[in-house]
């Protein structure tokens, strides 16, 4: 089916926000179960916090190459179609990372890897606008919510791998693998995207006039969000000092928290103005990063993770909101470009993280989270459509 050929009832409405709701979780998932396993990798290869974060740049170079090619293939080939191909993809990029031999291979299956990951971000939300406008209800923040769940049920995945002793190979191939199948499962709806083969122009650009302070808006939520992902689990292990199978706690309930308020998004931007929001939002995720590095316990630690993912949940999607509601700027070339700032910051945290702690420590890397969140109640007001 297309957008413009099945009848809308609440069934296929379901039926379709499932498949869509699928395909991001399953990009959460693997990354979650990536980010999970960071500490096992850098030891397995005795990397230092500077290589580390070199590696993790590469991964964001992979998918930053990967975007314009994506939206080409998306356009040529249909936005869903690609999307399941690209998931099969990043899932079996994920099981050659527990191969690569070398810091070197894992520098080239990291590239892959975020290659795949970053093409299937940007198809998936070409998907997820389809679906939404046929549907006629938005749509868009309860996806990224299940990005966010298979995020946490990802890096779940990796405590309970710990635990168990279950070794990288066997940890991915199982929690990877039994994860795609199911995604898989759910995205055949019969969602067939339409093409566009007269499509130019690219979906990798630069946000332009108000829409730039739009765009560093979203990237200040991104590479926090980026960051926890790749650089949480750690943090508990070496500056908190828990027990590995405890490590990737952190990032689960950061990405649980983000879901919940994602969840509740439609009702808490009923309750005041998206840069109002975006303010408080701010506070609260400073506030929390605050905690987080200041707490004797790790039970502040936790709970500063969690006020963390409160405050950035909601930033990305008012973001996109903003820039399609904008009054001087093509709907598509807007998102795209905002796109770019916001998707580059979540893909650049992690490596920019890695080289402020092997310049300072990695509290010092925590705390730039901390002033980066400060920025999103600074930048709030680019929120507002201009009359």
């Amino acid at each position: 089916m297309t957008e413009t050929t099945e009848q809308i009832t609440s069934g296929t409405r379901g039926q379709h926000w499932r498949a869509v709701a699928s395909m991001f979780a399953l990009n959460g998932a693997l990354f979650g179960v990536w980010a999970s396993r960071i500490p096992a990798i850098k030891d397995l290869h005795s990397l230092s916090h500077s290589q580390l974060g070199g590696l993790l740049l590469l991964l964001a170079a992979g998918a930053i190459v990967a975007f314009p090619v994506a939206g080409w293939l998306s356009d040529r080939r249909g936005a869903a179609q690609v999307t399941r191909i690209l998931g099969v993809l990043n899932g079996l990029a994920l099981f050659a990372l527990a191969l690569a031999p070398s810091p070197v291979t894992l520098g080239l299956v990291l590239l892959a890897f975020g290659a795949f990951h970053g093409a299937m971000d940007v198809t998936m939300n070409g998907w997820a606008a389809e679906v939404e406008r046929w549907a006629k209800r938005p749509q868009m923040s309860t996806y990224h919510a299940m990005w966010s769940l298979g995020a946490g049920i990802g890096a779940g995945t990796g405590y309970l791998a710990i635990t168990f002793g279950f070794g990288l190979l066997m940890h991915f191939l199982m929690a990877g693998g039994g994860l795609l199948f199911v995604a898989l499962l759910f995205s055949q709806d019969g969602w067939v995207s339409q093409v566009n083969t007269a499509a130019r122009e690219s979906v990798f650009s630069l946000p332009k006039g108000g829409l730039i302070l739009v765009g560093f808006l979203a990237m200040c939520a991104s590479m926090g969000e980026g960051a926890m992902a790749d650089w949480s689990a750690i943090y508990m292990r070496d500056e908190i000092g828990v027990r590995p199978e405890w490590a990737p706690i952190g990032f689960a309930i950061f990405s649980a928290a983000m879901v919940l308020t994602r969840l509740s998004g439609g009702w808490l931007t009923r309750l005041a103005p998206p840069h109002q929001v975006a303010r408080v939002c701010g506070l609260i995720g400073s506030g929390g990063m605050a905690l987080a590095i200041l707490s004797p316990s790790i039970w502040g630690t936790l709970v500063g993770f969690v006020l963390f993912g409160i405050g950035l949940a909601l930033i990305f999607p008012l973001a996109f909101s903003r820039a399609a509601n904008d009054p001087d700027t093509p709907q598509g070339q807007a998102l795209a470009g905002v796109a770019t700032l916001g998707y580059g910051g979540i893909l650049l945290g992690p490596p920019v993280m890695g080289f402020i702690a092997s310049a300072t420590s990695l509290t010092v890397s925590f705390a730039v989270l901390a002033a980066m969140a400060l920025m999103i109640t600074v930048l709030a007001g680019a929120l507002k459509v201009p009359e």
